[in-house]
């Protein structure tokens, strides 16, 4: 079987595992979410890796996977050390990203975002949580701005991962939820992932098409971004605790 269907089929095992995720979230069936859960970043880390994607992304995955497993377990040190584990991915990212270009008032937004749900939530958080939240969903919010360089692809995963993982903030907070939390934490998240994972895969491809810079400089930072170092800079314009 070639490389490329093998991919192929690593990401469509990806889609099928999320979807009966789902489903089992939808029905009510915690076993059935605790086996295709830990399925999840694995197989996407799988397509990544028959891509021939950077390392540093399959780094974020895994410890994607990481906080995935631990926040199974409903206890204050899982949840904790779930969230130190998607901290590393997100440091993964940054590293990923640096190098791509930004936009400032898209920064502004992403900021006033940031500040905005930190003073809303923070008289409800549990007092142990508030600072660990604050620093990480500062970490999130970067991430989230910073992938918006690499295109519309991450840049939409970077906000899906911000909304996932500020819904479950609401939840640690006790806020009034949406019907079935769970079912869309995992949605967004899920989707999440995957458009940041496909979106740091095309990276070379777009580099790889001649633009002001030359055909030299664009094979360049193609190789770069292969080899895990930062995102390739594309065109100025446009642009979980899970």
């Amino acid at each position: 079987m070639s490389r490329d269907r093998v991919a192929r089929a690593l990401l469509a095992a990806f889609l099928l595992a999320a979807a009966v995720d789902l489903g089992g979230l939808l029905a009510g069936a915690w076993p059935v979410h605790a086996v295709a859960k830990p399925l999840l970043m694995p197989l996407l880390a799988g397509h990544v890796v028959v891509r021939g994607g950077p390392r540093l992304l399959v780094a974020a995955l895994l410890f994607g996977w990481g906080g995935d497993v631990a926040l199974l377990f409903d206890a204050d040190p899982a949840f904790l050390l779930g969230m130190g584990s998607f901290a590393l991915g997100h440091v993964c990212y940054l590293l990923l990203f640096r190098g791509a270009p930004t936009r400032r008032p898209l920064g502004a937004l992403y900021a006033l975002a940031l500040a905005g749900t930190v003073a809303l939530l923070w008289a409800d958080l549990p007092a142990e949580l508030r600072v660990p939240v604050a620093g990480y969903s500062l970490l999130l919010t970067v991430t989230a701005f910073r992938a918006s360089g690499l295109g519309r692809c991450a840049g939409l995963g970077g906000a899906l991962f911000l909304l996932s993982d500020t819904l479950i903030a609401t939840g640690v907070a006790q806020w009034p939820q949406l019907p079935a939390p769970d079912f869309w934490v995992m949605a967004t998240y899920a989707a999440a992932q995957c458009l940041l994972a496909l979106g740091v895969l095309r990276a070379p491809e777009r580099a790889a098409a001649p633009r002001r810079g030359g055909a030299a400089t664009a094979t360049r930072g193609a190789r770069d971004m292969r080899e895990g170092g930062g995102a390739v800079p594309a065109a100025p314009p446009p642009s979980r605790f899970n």
